[in-house]
């Protein structure tokens, strides 16, 4: 049992900040296991050709594909990570993108992005949030960073699906939904919230605008 325990364990903090070579083939299972997650993630962004995006927390870096494709030529992506490992991958598999100018890549947080207040049309961030202590902080910088019209979209694992699996005893903090909306409220945001399927369990899509002003 001590064994398993300290198994599961060194998966959770694998999967919270990936490092070396088990780092590298958790990347490459998040991103068989998370693509059609995250391509629904973009899908609500609504990009324009020319509509600057970032994924936080991109970890295996699929997202930064589905981004890349859902700009034009004008448009630009940014992908944040505060795994080195991660950030290397990245770098040799979109080294193309990155040379011309269409992708960059930043060492960064959810509470410490690296971006101009208003800077971004649209963010996402998905399955990050399991891993950051203070949500709060974390949403009102993601709201100082997206311009009055843009949006966040933030995807969840389902708090009840994830709590079954073994590995999340160690160190995830699995919020309700109805927390982490109100949470989106608090930093600003005006959230619509639906499933990514129909299926029991499936995970969840928050799509976040800016809440209208007082007059």
């Amino acid at each position: 049992m001590a064994a398993r325990g300290a198994l599961m364990a060194g998966i959770a903090k694998q999967l919270g900040h990936p490092r070396g070579v088990g780092g590298r083939v958790v990347g490459l299972a998040l991103n068989r296991g998370n693509r059609a997650f995250v391509n629904a993630a973009v899908q609500e962004l609504h990009a324009d050709n020319d509509a600057v995006l970032a994924d936080v927390g991109f970890g295996g870096g699929v997202g930064l594909r589905l981004l890349l494709d859902s700009v034009g030529s004008t448009g630009r992506v940014h992908g944040v990570e505060v795994s080195d490992t991660m950030l290397t991958q990245a770098a040799r598999r979109y080294r193309r993108d990155i040379a011309v100018g269409r992708l960059t890549l930043h060492n960064g947080s959810l509470t410490r992005l690296p971006f101009a207040d208003g800077a971004l049309t649209g963010a996402l961030t998905v399955n990050t949030i399991y891993f950051v202590p203070g949500l709060g902080e974390a949403f009102t910088e993601l709201a100082r960073v997206i311009a009055p019209s843009g949006r966040l979209v933030v995807g969840v694992a389902d708090p009840e699906a994830m709590a079954k699996l073994p590995f999340t005893s160690h160190g995830f903090r699995l919020r309700p939904i109805p927390e982490v909306i109100d949470t989106l409220h608090s930093a600003g945001f005006t959230v619509q919230h639906r499933r990514i399927n129909d299926s029991n369990g499936a995970p969840h899509l928050l799509i976040c605008t800016a809440a209208p002003t007082q007059a």
